[in-house]
């Protein structure tokens, strides 16, 4: 009920926009017929009407073409001021500019609607491919750790394992690794719909980067054991004025990204600066790296690497983009040379050096 009568509105709107704009249009004719002739006035109407086409719906249209064609014969025609027309070419005249008014207008019209239709199709074509992507993702990415869940703890229950035991100890393993990747999966999946419908909104509190960066490099060495994670940040880096848990979230997936795509034995950096009220963080790895092409193409929702056997939902470098755009900040990604990629993230935050004034 309400959607009825708000279009009914819009329409009553347009309606109105579409007799002031032949209104208008009229005001100038009277000031500039001497100079051109009523003739010439009857395309500058005509145009008024194209140009409703456009944005206007088809009533509101047909309505101002119309108008406009009643104002042209009743205030410009001669006799003026009044519907005949004496002359018969002048008739002819009317008659045809009447039939291009409503035919351009209403072809004008079909032709957006079938381009809308046309969008649409591509959206829903965009968006079951997107599904598609995301169930091919999940179907894999949900399905490991819960088997691996599901058979360790089989293992447990059907065999007796002292606790303690070697065995039982890499099976208790193995069920917190299954269930730390299934909720790293989860949490994306809802991180990546709040960041969709707009929900999430950055806090502002005083952090320490070196204790969020060490936080992150904790949790990562978890899965990452094969990999030589280093942190580049100076001792006197000041205190940075940020959402705390958005920027953690935003360095654990850059770094558990470098960890996933690069071999074992790999480097990965996490190095921070901060100077004139912008924090800088960077992920560098000496990887593969990127390919060229593929690089514009990295934080988009749901893709993937062609060509590369590790997993993922595609969802990692989204949500990094995503939060970073939440605190006002930009991400870039580029390639190192001879070989590696490079992440930086650059915020705008206000900085406190009253930490480093404690340790003097």
């Amino acid at each position: 009920m309400k959607q009825t009568a708000s279009r009914h509105g819009n329409i009553w709107r347009q309606c109105l926009y579409g007799v002031a704009a032949i209104g208008t249009m009229s005001v100038i004719g009277w000031a500039t017929e001497r100079y051109m002739g009523y003739h010439v006035i009857a395309f500058g109407l005509l145009l008024v009407v194209s140009l409703a086409s456009m944005v206007m719906d088809v009533v509101p249209v047909l309505l101002t073409a119309l108008v406009s064609a009643l104002v042209w014969d009743f205030c410009f025609i001669p006799p003026r001021f009044t519907f005949h027309v004496r002359r018969t070419e002048d008739v002819i005249f009317l008659l045809m500019y009447f039939v291009v008014a409503i035919t351009g207008a209403a072809l004008t019209f079909r032709i957006r609607k079938m381009q809308q239709l046309v969008r649409e199709e591509e959206e829903r074509k965009t968006a079951l491919r997107l599904y598609d992507t995301l169930l091919n993702s999940l179907s894999h990415e949900l399905r490991t750790p819960i088997a691996t869940i599901i058979a360790a703890t089989d293992n447990l229950q059907t065999q007796q394992h002292q606790p303690g035991s070697h065995y039982h100890t890499e099976l208790v393993g193995e069920i917190a690794q299954a269930t730390l990747r299934l909720n790293e999966q989860v949490e994306n999946l809802l991180s990546i719909s709040r960041l969709d419908a707009g929900f999430i909104h950055a806090g502002n509190d005083w952090t320490d980067i070196s204790e969020l960066a060490y936080n992150v490099v904790q949790r990562v060495e978890d899965v990452g054991k094969a990999h030589n994670i280093v942190v580049n940040i100076a001792e006197d880096m000041p205190l940075v004025k940020t959402d705390a848990g958005l920027l953690q979230q935003v360095l654990y997936n850059l770094v558990s990204n470098a960890v996933r795509y690069t071999p074992a034995g790999s480097t990965v950096t996490v190095s921070a600066a901060a100077a004139d009220e912008q924090l800088l963080l960077s992920v560098a790895d000496d990887g593969p790296g990127f390919p060229e092409e593929e690089i514009e193409r990295a934080f988009e929702k749901f893709y993937r690497l062609h060509r590369t056997i590790a997993g993922g939902t595609g969802l990692g470098l989204s949500i990094v983009r995503g939060y970073t755009e939440v605190l006002g900040g930009t991400v870039t990604l580029k390639n190192r040379q001879p070989h590696g990629a490079l992440f930086e993230v650059r915020i705008l935050a206000e900085l406190s050096y009253l930490k480093n004034l404690k340790h003097e």
